[in-house]
């Protein structure tokens, strides 16, 4: 099983990086081999079309995904028969100034699962700066949330793997 992250930071690695690598991390103790990859890396739709399963990681601006992310997702198909994220699992983490900003998650997860189909592991997961240790970590609560979600992410693409229904699933637009 593969998972691949994708860091929609427009500012390089920072505390999104490092929250997306943490569930990557708990899919990976669950046998998942992982990869972390940029949102602007030349083979970012490669990679996620190859993928099992799939983490979003963006800073939250303005309430919603960054405009990084939101141009990836233009690159991505969906003609029919040519539709990579289609039943695809899906967690979101984003990353945020303030815990007001916590429903940001909501327009990308509807994003995700109404446009593109995707199956979406709830809850979506939000950090914003106390959820991080001095070197920019996901900090003890933080790290046990990332852990459990990539183990959820892992057990989730097993079961559309396994699955003809679900494997079937397409958006309805």
């Amino acid at each position: 099983m593969k998972i691949v992250g994708v860091d929609a930071s427009p500012y390089g690695p920072g505390k999104t990086a490092a929250a997306v690598q943490a569930v990557l991390a708990g899919a990976a103790s669950h046998g998942a081999t992982t990869e972390l990859i940029r949102h602007d890396h030349p083979d970012v739709v490669a990679r996620i079309a190859e993928a099992d399963a799939v983490v979003l990681g963006s800073p939250t601006y303005r309430a919603t995904h960054t405009a990084a992310l939101r141009m990836l997702l233009e690159r991505i198909d969906r003609k029919a028969g040519a539709e990579p994220l289609a039943a695809t699992p899906v967690a979101i983490v984003m990353t945020g100034a303030s815990g007001e900003h916590f429903l940001g998650t909501r327009d990308l997860a509807g994003t995700m699962s109404g446009f593109f189909g995707t199956q979406l592991l709830s809850p979506d997961l939000y950090f914003h700066g106390a959820d991080f240790d001095a070197g920019g970590q996901p900090g003890d609560r933080a790290a046990e949330l990332c852990a459990l979600h990539g183990a959820a992410l892992a057990e989730l693409a097993g079961a559309v793997g396994g699955s003809t229904a679900l494997k079937a699933l397409r958006p309805l637009v």
